[in-house]
């Protein structure tokens, strides 16, 4: 791992501070707001977020039981979840996934897996009580946040420096009947003129749950975190913060993967620094620096191979990274964001096989044997970033916003495998040079209705995975993967046109009417997908079905097109009824089928009713029959199923709240398309996960 990458980029953090601190101009401290940490959004500012971009907020209030950060995205229209248990849950938007999705949180901390079967994504490394509103931007729009190929999802953490001065504190306590579950989190802030802390734990502990037929689905998890961040302001128009988290996940079964967790430990640091008004032509200064490192073990030793080998995985990820950007106002309507950003993550780790019995008879061998097989090859990648972006108003009605980035991407393992080599001879660190580019306008035909038009170029160089993975079985077929080091990076040519408008009814039954629509269109190049290569020999059980292999190639033609159209109407005050719809079809024109894990048609009902102290929801989800899918990926047709979740909440007193939900209220047996299959279970063949049945929760909050 290149260290050097976080001492320059804190000297380079630093010293730009001290350069500008000088340059503070005197505010009105009675009228002053509060300097507040870079933002992706700025909760619907229609002339300030980038094009195509939306924001889900999370107040604690209605918050009734959240898995993890993952269950944030389940009512966003056009997400997904990738389920392989209860815990490793990863989203998927428009039929992209893992780095296609540039997922974060406050404006650039990642936190990057260790596990080759993505056992710890970034949703379980963060606690859902935590997270304050999920922000999206829906697809190449804008590079100001490191490169990004099919959207950006920033999860925004609690902003401490815009509450009230004083203490504050909140706790919670949640339960549920499915699984026997229980969840706890506490909260202890305190905010000053220039100083302010924010402390948090929580605890979580769910069991097995059951689906609609009453089958015990092996998911249980117990993880334990816990956060501190200290801010200070140093001057009227400057704000630094220190952020420090620690997530503890024990005895983790997952259905869906070959070996279950033993330990997941991840920590979280990260400094941020902000220097606001600083002239009249450079506005802003905003600078991230982080760390994370998560150590994760696996076995199978609750799995029925274990009787033939027993197997523990050993693995850890480093990743470091930060950004500079600079805002500058060259004009008095034009605003102009310039910077760059840096991100490398280096993965090592073994596996350690203890071979029992003869693999042909089944026969016990006179001695075990023991085979140790590297995992990640001691692979790193690295990616330096430039950017620059600007908003100009080409008239009071029409704003046009540009921008482009450029990416050196560099690769190489530093302990590749022997035959590994010999598939690559020409094995080397390898550099690549991306160029990425967006143009897009938004147009206020009134102030109540909105056109925007897009388009965005972004490309996404190979992951660790696609690139260095070595004979493990690491997707949801049974078969072995091998990398490819030589990928070229992927594209998307995406083209965005959107309308959203709203109507306000005064004396009337109806109170105000929101609509709008979004249909877009990509050009994949250089699509990265695993196909069966067969000049490759299969590494391990070679006579165990299936006994072909794939590798990691690019598709010469590829397409994506969709469609979201939402519309809620507020009706006698209290009232609104929101609909909700999502679709997308996803081509692989190389191999005439669907690209893997396109998500069904979805449509979303809700009803809501919503009043200071008092407010309930219902909601019915009805998800299409997916039978355009990619067999080539070992999918299977999915069924359409439909869901009705209620959920109620109160606050009967002036610090508490209180809430039930039932979810899956019919009792329906069903499985998303996105659900992994079950793998080396005792009890389960081949078949794909099914969603929880008929779930009722509860929850308390004390707040102060």
């Amino acid at each position: 791992m290149n260290k050097s990458i976080l001492a320059k980029l804190c000297v380079l953090l630093m010293g730009t501070g001290v350069l500008y601190a000088q340059q503070s101009t005197e505010q009105d401290t009675l009228t002053k707001e509060p300097v507040q940490l870079d933002e992706v959004l700025v909760e619907g500012k229609r002339k300030t977020d980038p094009v195509f971009s939306t924001f889900k907020s999370e107040p604690a209030r209605k918050i009734v039981q959240s898995k993890n950060v993952a269950d944030l995205f389940k009512d966003i229209n056009g997400f997904g979840l990738i389920k392989r248990g209860n815990y490793a849950i990863d989203p998927s938007f428009r039929a992209s996934q893992y780095e296609q999705l540039n997922v974060q949180f406050n404006g650039g901390t990642k936190v990057m897996h260790a596990c080759p079967n993505r056992m710890d994504p970034i949703t379980t490394h963060v606690i859902p009580e935590e997270i304050e509103r999920v922000e999206v931007v829906k697809g190449p729009y804008t590079f100001r946040y490191g490169p990004t190929f099919g959207g950006i999802v920033n999860l925004v953490t609690q902003e401490v420096e815009k509450q009230a001065k004083g203490y504050h504190g909140t706790v919670n306590f949640g339960g549920e009947n499915n699984g026997n579950a229980l969840t706890s989190f506490a909260n202890l802030k305190y905010v000053g003129e220039q100083f302010d802390v924010n402390l948090n734990f929580g605890y979580r502990d769910f069991g097995n749950y059951q689906d609609g037929d009453g089958n015990e689905i092996p998911s249980s998890f117990r993880s334990t975190d816990y956060g501190v961040q200290v801010g200070f302001n140093p001057t009227e128009n400057q704000r630094l913060q220190v952020g420090f988290r620690q997530s503890f996940g024990r005895d983790v079964l997952h259905a869906g993967l070959p070996m279950d967790t033993e330990i997941d430990d991840s920590n979280v640091l990260s400094v941020d620094y902000k220097l606001d008004n600083i002239s009249d032509g450079l506005k802003t200064l905003n600078a991230k620096v982080y760390r994370s490192k998560v150590d994760h073990v696996m076995t199978n030793e609750l799995r029925p191979s274990f009787m033939m080998t027993e197997a523990v995985s050993e693995v850890d990820a480093i990743t470091i990274g930060g950004r500079v950007e600079l805002e500058w106002r060259p004009g008095s309507d034009i605003k102009l964001y310039t910077g760059l950003d840096a991100f490398s993550v280096g993965r090592t780790g073994e596996r350690t096989r203890l071979v029992k019995r003869n693999m042909m008879t089944g026969d016990p061998l006179p001695a075990p044997m023991e085979f140790v097989d590297g995992v990640w090859q001691d692979s790193q990648i690295d990616d330096y970033g430039l950017f620059v972006e600007a908003k100009y108003p080409l008239s009071t009605k029409l704003l046009l916003n540009v921008g482009a980035r450029y990416d050196m991407v560099r690769s190489k393992s530093d302990d590749p495998s022997d035959d590994f080599i010999a598939e690559y001879p020409d094995l080397d660190t390898r550099t690549e040079h991306n160029i990425s580019t967006t143009a897009s306008f938004k147009y206020m035909v009134s102030s109540d209705v909105l056109l925007e038009l897009a388009f965005g170029r972004g490309v996404r160089s190979a992951n660790m995975i696609e690139r260095y993975i070595n004979h493990f079985t690491v997707g949801q077929d049974p078969f072995e993967y091998v990398g490819n080091p030589n990928l070229d990076a992927e594209v998307n040519n995406q083209f965005e046109l959107g309308i959203k408008t709203k109507t306000d009814f005064e004396n009337y039954f109806f109170n105000r009417l929101d609509y709008g629509a979004s249909v877009y269109y990509s050009i994949y190049d250089n699509y990265i997908v695993p196909v069966i290569d067969p000049t490759l020999d299969k590494k391990y059980m070679p006579m165990a079905e299936p006994t072909e292999v794939k590798r990691f190639v690019n598709l010469d033609d590829a397409y994506k097109t969709g469609f979201e159209v939402y519309g809620e109407l507020a009706f006698l005050e209290d009232f609104s009824f929101k609909t909700e719809l999502s679709y997308v079809y996803a081509k692989n024109k190389d191999l005439n089928e669907s690209l893997p894990l396109t998500p069904p048609l979805v449509t979303r009902f809700n009803l809501n009713f919503e009043k200071e102290k008092i407010w309930a929801k219902a909601t019915y989800t009805l998800t299409s029959e997916q039978s355009d899918i990619a067999l080539s990926f070992g999918e299977q047709v999915t069924d359409g199923y439909g869901v009705v979740d209620l959920s109620f909440g109160a606050r009967p007193f002036k610090h508490f709240t209180v809430g039930v939900a039932a979810s899956n209220i019919f009792d329906a047996t069903y499985n998303n398309h996105l659900n992994f299959s079950f793998v080396n279970q005792a009890d389960f063949g081949r078949v794909p996960i099914n969603d929880p049945g008929r779930n009722l929760s509860a929850f308390v909050q004390y707040k102060f």
